[in-house]
């Protein structure tokens, strides 16, 4: 049995990839899951993953994120699933439509023109009618995963990591909160005793990995990409110059906590800092920088079914690839080249 946690990235409706990836591991009872560090898209879908583990096991965990991408627009009927990835236009068409749409036009500049407190409820955040059906006694149960949300605080800036029984619908809320198009989840927040605001946790730790180095959890962390870290082409469009200034914004504190990963590696390797003394982090990725690419921040906002499954599609294959060619590796070696990425 190989233990692992798990570190899921959000990036709004991209975060289907994570879906498939999670569906391939869950079939693969050679690996178990000790722990979640979940980000917005990452958080739902830790939290459903979750709960359907510890009502109904790996299938329930399975056919738990089935429904919880059924409602945001999926269609994950067998075999119709695969017809309509086929048979709908070239992904990289459908991103450029979208993003050129005029519905997608006046979404973008009513959120930059348009403060979310100026139109009161209109701006609501339609992640609530999903994330108040989870099972939260189950989502927060002791046993199963260790499961950990962040949510960026807005007054102080820094990362606020919900875990245990603190995970309540605002925290997960808090979690995917856009600040252009939502209003600031505001909670009583135990730990400061304050009444406090919360922004998306992208800005502060996308995700979070800190949770996962707790000495009883496995070394290896598994990071599922869903923001890629390297585009070929020079954006020279606005369209494109925004697309990778999200990915760029919402990849940084992913980057900084790898980096200081590969730090501690060298003070462990050089004999600096004795064995044992702090952890050695096993970092594994799994991604799809090529599809990632044809896609951009209007198929991150519209979910569309096509692309919903395209992604699924492609989380699954970029897992099963994974594991074929890493599973050995898995508590034994990171297949990260931390030190080669930071050069």
């Amino acid at each position: 049995m190989k233990r692992i946690n798990l570190g899921l990235q959000g990036g709004g409706a991209h975060g289907a990839f994570t879906w498939g990836v999670l569906d391939r591991i869950l079939m693969d009872d050679r690996i178990e899951i000790a722990a979640i560090s979940g980000t917005s898209a990452g958080a739902l879908n830790g939290a459903a993953l979750k709960a359907g583990m510890i009502e109904k096991g790996r299938e329930g965990a399975r056919a738990n994120l089935d429904w919880l991408w059924e409602q945001i627009g999926a269609i994950s009927a067998p075999g119709f699933t695969d017809w309509v990835a086929a048979f709908g236009p070239a992904t990289p068409f459908m991103a450029q439509a979208l993003a050129y749409s005029p519905a997608y036009a006046a979404f973008d500049a009513a959120s930059r023109m348009f403060s979310p407190y100026g139109f009161g409820t209109v701006f609501s955040n339609p992640l609530e009618r999903i994330v108040t059906q989870f099972h939260y006694d189950a989502v927060c149960d002791d046993h199963g995963p260790e499961l950990h949300i962040c949510a960026t605080n807005v007054r102080s800036g820094k990362i606020r990591v919900f875990s245990g029984a603190e995970i309540v619908p605002d925290a997960i809320l808090a979690s995917a909160c856009l600040p252009t198009l939502f209003r600031a989840v505001e909670m009583d927040d135990p730990v400061t005793g304050q009444r406090e605001a919360f922004w998306d946790g992208g800005y502060t730790g996308n995700p979070a990995l800190f949770p996962l180095f707790e000495a009883h959890l496995p070394d290896d962390i598994l990071v599922v990409n869903i923001n890629p870290l390297w585009r070929d082409d020079l954006p020279d469009d606005p369209q494109s110059i925004q697309n990778r200034i999200n990915e760029i914004s919402f990849n940084s504190s992913l980057l900084r906590e790898l980096r200081a990963i590969e730090f501690v590696q060298r003070l462990i390797a050089d004999g600096k800092v004795a064995e044992g003394q702090m952890k050695r982090v096993l970092v594994h990725m799994i991604a799809d920088d090529p599809l990632m690419n044809d896609l951009n921040v209007a198929t991150k906002t519209l979910a569309t079914p096509v692309v919903l499954a395209r992604l699924k599609a492609a989380g699954q294959a970029a897992a099963d690839t994974f594991l074929t060619n890493h599973f050995d590796d898995l508590n034994e070696r990171e297949t990260v080249d931390l030190r080669a990425m930071f050069s």
